[in-house]
């Protein structure tokens, strides 16, 4: 049977969930990864028995490489899978895509042109967990969906030069964290919104430190979003609707949800999966596509990613927050 061969651009902390993941998938498997250091590739290859690139343009080069993962930094995302793209890989970006939508366009353009797959890499809308989700909603089973609260934290502290607090590097907790609670919210409506409202404070690099935003999606419906670094919070989301709710503890890896409905015992629906498994399904999904030769994905297509992404550029000017220049381009050349 046919396989995807993967490489990896990006040996960082994401790389080795996919890494990890990808061994537990039929028809993918990993055959080589690339780094901005020649030994920290080496090292990373070494671990999972593939080939160290020396270079990432090395990588897309290599004819036995079908697709490839981006995961280096947010201000990376751009020029990276462009190259990929004119190298005729396909593609599965770590999230955010890009750091704003003007530049996802452009890619979408240049993915059309060269009739290859390009897909944002937001694991969460694949997890079982949220797939039962969407069929409770799609059976009506609380009724019409009155709001989505959502809420994604990281405590702990972050020095000024970490990557999520230096502008640099598109830092910040939104592109990181808040496009979680964001898509959750998509996932629920399924459409653009027609009203945002935020309140942000920033660090001393002056990237949002902690933001809470309100989201009108029209005929009485809301998503009250929240995310935040260096701050204590769980993780978790419910869906308010006229029969009940439905609540999802870490939603962002989900393996369980409950459904309250009125005058009804709670259910509890499960769906357990191993650590080194959790981007198995998105994985799986996006070689499925790749192998059926298709250019876009109907669970994630990028209409859908440019739709969250319009969100976050909304949310980043009612912010004031820019970054430089060379990040926010979207030049190709």
């Amino acid at each position: 049977m046919a396989k995807v061969n993967w490489g990896i651009i990006g040996c960082g902390n994401i790389a080795h969930t996919f890494a990890k993941s990808i061994a537990h998938c039929a028809d993918a498997q990993l055959i080589g990864a690339a780094s901005t250091s020649e030994q920290r590739a080496n090292e990373f290859a070494t671990h999972y028995s593939i080939k160290g690139y020396e270079s990432y343009q090395a990588l897309m080069q290599c004819p036995n490489i079908d697709a490839i993962y981006i995961a280096n930094t947010h201000e990376q995302h751009f020029k990276a899978i462009a190259q990929c793209l004119t190298h005729n890989k396909h593609v599965l970006s770590e999230k955010p895509i890009t750091v704003n939508a003007q530049q996802l366009i452009t890619l979408k353009e240049l993915a059309q042109q060269q009739n290859r797959f390009l897909m944002e890499g937001v694991w969460m809308r694949f997890l079982p967990a949220i797939v039962k989700l969407q069929l409770l909603l799609s059976e009506g089973v609380i009724g019409k969906v009155h709001s989505v609260n959502a809420n994604f934290s990281l405590a702990g502290e972050f020095d000024s030069s970490h990557r999520l607090m230096n502008p640099a590097t598109a830092g910040g907790a939104l592109l990181d964290l808040g496009i979680y609670p964001i898509s959750i919210a998509d996932v629920v409506f399924n459409k653009a919104p027609e009203q945002i409202k935020s309140l942000v404070h920033k660090s001393t690099t002056s990237v949002d430190e902690r933001s809470v935003t309100l989201i009108n999606y029209g005929q009485g419906q809301f998503a009250q979003l929240s995310s935040a670094l260096q701050q204590n919070g769980p993780t978790q989301a419910c869906i308010l609707g006229e029969y009940g709710y439905i609540r999802i503890d870490e939603f962002v890896g989900a393996q369980s949800l409950e459904l309250h409905l009125n005058a009804q015992q709670m259910q509890r629906f499960d769906f357990s999966f191993n650590d080194d498994e959790n981007f198995k399904f998105e994985i799986d999904h996006v070689s499925e596509c790749i192998l059926q030769q298709q250019t876009q994905s109907d669970v994630l297509p990028l209409s859908t990613s440019l739709r969250v992404m319009n969100i976050m550029d909304e949310l980043r000017a009612q912010w004031q927050l820019k970054y430089s220049d060379s990040v926010e381009s979207n030049n190709l050349n």
